[in-house]
């Protein structure tokens, strides 16, 4: 083969291994960080049944009203 063309393959490969190691270590890096915010303790976070008491013992209408005006708007029309 010609001079150009072992210039090219040899362009061709050093780019697709760049970004090979490139996204390489960005599976990496998302892993760790997956892994580390994994072991944070979590001070906001409600269980299922804080959830369903919350919403159990919301007097406020507020999303009731808010469909109940969705559905009024979309039968005028």
């Amino acid at each position: 083969m010609s001079e150009l063309m072992w210039d090219g393959l040899d362009l061709m490969v050093m780019g697709m291994g760049t970004v090979f190691v490139f996204l390489a270590l960005l599976v990496l890096a998302t892993m760790l960080m997956s892994q580390i915010l994994l072991r944070m303790p979590e001070a906001n976070e409600l269980d299922s049944s804080q959830i369903a008491a919350k919403r159990a013992n919301n007097n406020d209408l507020t999303e009731v009203a808010a469909v109940a005006a969705a559905v009024s708007l979309m039968h005028k029309r």
